[in-house]
C-alpha cells in the first residue's frame, strides 16, 4: 500500500494575493516532506500547470488545481486539464467533473453561503486549513462528519513559509483514501501581508488600509 504526504491548498504567482515562485514551492514542498502538492490558484490552472511542467522528479506529484470564486463561495477543483470558465456553484461543478476532476469544499465558514452547496456534489471538504482559527477548522470537520464526506488538510500558503503547515496522509492516489491529517498554524502577519500583495497588484491602497486595521485589530485583541 502507497501511502503519499500532500498539501492540497497552495498559491502561486498567478493568485492575485501570492508572489510565490512554482521552481521554489516544489523545493521547499519536497524538503518539507511532502510527496505531493495541489497547485489551486484563484480562478486559474496556470499555477498548477506551471508547477506541473517544472517538475522533473517521479517520485513527486503536483496536482493541478484551481480555487474558484463561486455565489456559493470557493470551490476547488483537483485534476483539472482546463480553465474553469462558469462562476456559479452548480456550473463550476459540472465543468470540473466533466473534466473527470474532484471538488473541495475550501474552509467552509469562512466566505461562504453553504444553502447554495449541493453537498452531494462535494468530494472533500477542507476540514483544517492554518490560516484559519481552530474554532473554524473545528466547525469544518463537523460539517464534514455530518454529510460524511471526507476531509482533507490545506495550508492555503501565500508565502513560501506556510508550505506543508497542513499535511494530508492518503493512499492510492486515483481513490484518494485519507488516513491522516495535521495542521500547523499560520502567523497572522502572512494573511496581512498576502492582502498587501494583493493591494499592489491591483493597485488599490484600500486593500492595504484594511489589512493594517484588521492586524491591529488582531494584535489587540490576542493580548
Amino acid at each position: 500500500m502507497v501511502q503519499m504526504i500532500i498539501d492540497f491548498h497552495t498559491h502561486t504567482h498567478h493568485s492575485y494575493d501570492s508572489i510565490m515562485n512554482p521552481a521554489t514551492i516544489l523545493k521547499l514542498a519536497k524538503k518539507r516532506g511532502l510527496d505531493g502538492i495541489v497547485i489551486c490558484d484563484h480562478n486559474t490552472i496556470k499555477g498548477g500547470i506551471e508547477a506541473f511542467s517544472l517538475n522533473k522528479d517521479p517520485n513527486f506529484i503536483v496536482i493541478i488545481g484551481a480555487e474558484i470564486y463561486t455565489d456559493a463561495g470557493d470551490v476547488t477543483g483537483i485534476f483539472l486539464t482546463k480553465e474553469i470558465t462558469a462562476r456559479t456553484f452548480n456550473e463550476v461543478v459540472k465543468e470540473i467533473k466533466a473534466q473527470g476532476g474532484k471538488t473541495i469544499l475550501n474552509h467552509p465558514y469562512k466566505g461562504h453561503d453553504l444553502t447554495k452547496v449541493d453537498f452531494s456534489q462535494i468530494d472533500f471538504i477542507e476540514g483544517y486549513n492554518s490560516r484559519l482559527s481552530k474554532k473554524d477548522n473545528e466547525k469544518a470537520v463537523a460539517l464534514a462528519k455530518k454529510h460524511n464526506i471526507p476531509i482533507i488538510a490545506g495550508s492555503d500558503s501565500h508565502l513560501y513559509n506556510e508550505i506543508a503547515n497542513c499535511k494530508t496522509q492518503i493512499t492510492d492516489l486515483n481513490k484518494m483514501k485519507i488516513l491522516k491529517c495535521e495542521y500547523k498554524k499560520s502567523k497572522h502577519i502572512n494573511i496581512t501581508i498576502s492582502q498587501y500583495i494583493k493591494a499592489f497588484k491591483r493597485r488599490d491602497i484600500a486593500i492595504a488600509i484594511s489589512a493594517t486595521i484588521i492586524h491591529f485589530k488582531h494584535l489587540i485583541n490576542y493580548q
